[in-house]
C-alpha cells in the first residue's frame, strides 16, 4: 500500500479521536464551565450536525482546489478548531471550536476516499479506502481511551491540545506523502450535483444512514445499558469501548478486503447479521460475558459495511465522486444523530434501557431491505444492457450462391 495512505490514516486518527473523546470528558467540561451535563452534551450534537452540514459545504468550496491542497486546508481547519476548543474561556467558544473542527470531518473523509481509491489499482480500491478508515477505527481503540486518561489526569484542555498536535502531524504527512492530484478538467459543481439524480447513489446513502444508525442506537447508550443491565462497574465501560473499537478495526479491514471481491453479498451478510445481533443484544446485555462478546460483534459487523458502502457511492457516482463521497460521510453522522434520538425516545417511553437495541435492529433490517432493492436494480440494469447489446448485433449476411 502507498505511504500516502498512512498520512490519510493519521488524519483520520485525529478526527476520530476528537469526535468521540469528548463523550468521556463531559463531566470535566461541564464542571469547568459550570453547565449541566445535558448542556455539555451539545458538544456531541453540535459536532455531528457540523459534519452533516460541513461535508457538502466544504467539498463544494473545494471543487476548484486540487485535492491534495484541499486536504491540507481541511487539516489546518481541524487544528484551528481543536485549538479554539482547548483555549476557549467560555462554553460558547468551546462549542464553536467543536463546530469548526467538525467542518473538516466529512470533506476530509470524502475527498480522502477519492484520493485513496486513485492511489491503487481498480481491484484494490475498497482496500485502500479501508486503510484510511483504519485510522478512525484505531482512534476508538487507542486515541479515545488515551485522550480520556490524559483529560482526567492533566485536564481536558490538554487532550484537545494533543489532538491539535495530531492534526499538525496529519497535515505534514499529507504535504509530504500524498501526490499532487490536480482537479480534473471539466469538473464543476453542476456536474457533481448531477450524481444525486442517480437512484443507486441515493439508495447507498440511505443504507449508510440506516445501517450505521443501527450500530449507534446501541452504542450511544452503552454506559447505562452495561451498568444497569449487565452489572458492569462504570470504570469498566472504557474497556468495553476498547473491545468495540477492536471489533471496528477487524470489521473495517475485513470489509475492505471482501468488498473488492463481492460488494453486494458482503452488504447482505453484514447488515442481516448486524440486525440479528442487535436484536439478541436485548437478551445478551444482561450477562457480562455475552454482553462483551456482543459489543465486539456490533463493532465488527457495523464497520464491515463502511468500505463497501463508501465504494458503492464512488462506483455509482463515478463521473463525479467527490461531493457524493463527502455527503456519504455526513450520512454516517446523520445516522448517529437519528439513532441516538430514536433510542432516547424508546427509553423515555418506558420500554427499558435495552430498548435502543430493538431500534438498531429495525434500522439495520431497513438498510438490508434497501440493499436487496439496490441489488435487484443492478440485475435488471444488467439484463437490459445485455438485451440492448444483443439487439444491436447485426444479422449475419447470407453467403451468396456459388461462393464457399
Amino acid at each position: 500500500m502507498p505511504l500516502a495512505l498512512l498520512a490519510l490514516a493519521i488524519g483520520a486518527f485525529g478526527i476520530g479521536t476528537t469526535e468521540f473523546v469528548v463523550m468521556g470528558l463531559l463531566p470535566q467540561v461541564a464542571a469547568d464551565y459550570q453547565v449541566s451535563i445535558p448542556a455539555a452534551g451539545h458538544l456531541v450534537t453540535g459536532y455531528a450536525l457540523g459534519v452533516v452540514l460541513g461535508a457538502p459545504l466544504m467539498t463544494v468550496l473545494g471543487t476548484k482546489v486540487p485535492r491534495k491542497r484541499m486536504l491540507m486546508l481541511l487539516m489546518g481547519l481541524f487544528v484551528a478548531g481543536n485549538l479554539l476548543s482547548a483555549l476557549a474561556p467560555v462554553f460558547g467558544l468551546m462549542l464553536a471550536g467543536r463546530v469548526v473542527a467538525s467542518l473538516a470531518h466529512g470533506a476530509f473523509f470524502g475527498i480522502g476516499s477519492v484520493v485513496a481509491a486513485d492511489l491503487v489499482a481498480p481491484e484494490k480500491k475498497a482496500g485502500a479506502i479501508s486503510m484510511m478508515f483504519t485510522g478512525l477505527t484505531v482512534a476508538n481503540v487507542v486515541g479515545v481511551p488515551a485522550g480520556t486518561f490524559i483529560g482526567q489526569s492533566a485536564g481536558w484542555r490538554t487532550t484537545f491540545l494533543a489532538v491539535a498536535g495530531l492534526g499538525v502531524l496529519g497535515l505534514l504527512g499529507v504535504a509530504r506523502l500524498v501526490p499532487e492530484q490536480p482537479r480534473s478538467e471539466g469538473v464543476r459543481l453542476r456536474h457533481e450535483l448531477a450524481a444525486f439524480r442517480d437512484v443507486q447513489v441515493l439508495l447507498a446513502m440511505a443504507m449508510t444512514v440506516l445501517g450505521f444508525g443501527g450500530v449507534f442506537a446501541a452504542i450511544t447508550y452503552i454506559t447505562p445499558m452495561m451498568t444497569e443491565a449487565a452489572g458492569f462497574a462504570e470504570s469498566s465501560v472504557t474497556w468495553l469501548l476498547v473491545l468495540f473499537g477492536l471489533g471496528m478495526v477487524g470489521g473495517n479491514l475485513l470489509g475492505g478486503k471482501l468488498a473488492d471481491r463481492a460488494l453486494m453479498p458482503l452488504l447482505y451478510v453484514s447488515l442481516g447479521t448486524l440486525a440479528l445481533v442487535l436484536a439478541l443484544f436485548t437478551l445478551t446485555a444482561h450477562d457480562k460475558t455475552t454482553a462483551a462478546v456482543t459489543v465486539v460483534l456490533i463493532g465488527a459487523l457495523g464497520f464491515a459495511t463502511v468500505p463497501p458502502l463508501q465504494k458503492r457511492v464512488l462506483d455509482q457516482a463515478s463521473g463525479a465522486p467527490t461531493l457524493a463521497s463527502a455527503v456519504n460521510i455526513g450520512a454516517f453522522n446523520l445516522g448517529n444523530a437519528l439513532s441516538a434520538w430514536l433510542g432516547g425516545i424508546v427509553i423515555s417511553a418506558g420500554f427499558g434501557i435495552t430498548a435502543p437495541n430493538w431500534v438498531g435492529a429495525v434500522l439495520a433490517v431497513s438498510a438490508l431491505a434497501l440493499a436487496v432493492l439496490a441489488g435487484g436494480l443492478d440485475r435488471r440494469e444488467a439484463r437490459d444492457a445485455s438485451r440492448r447489446s444483443a439487439e444491436s448485433v447485426p444479422e449475419p449476411s447470407a453467403v451468396p450462391a456459388g461462393r464457399h
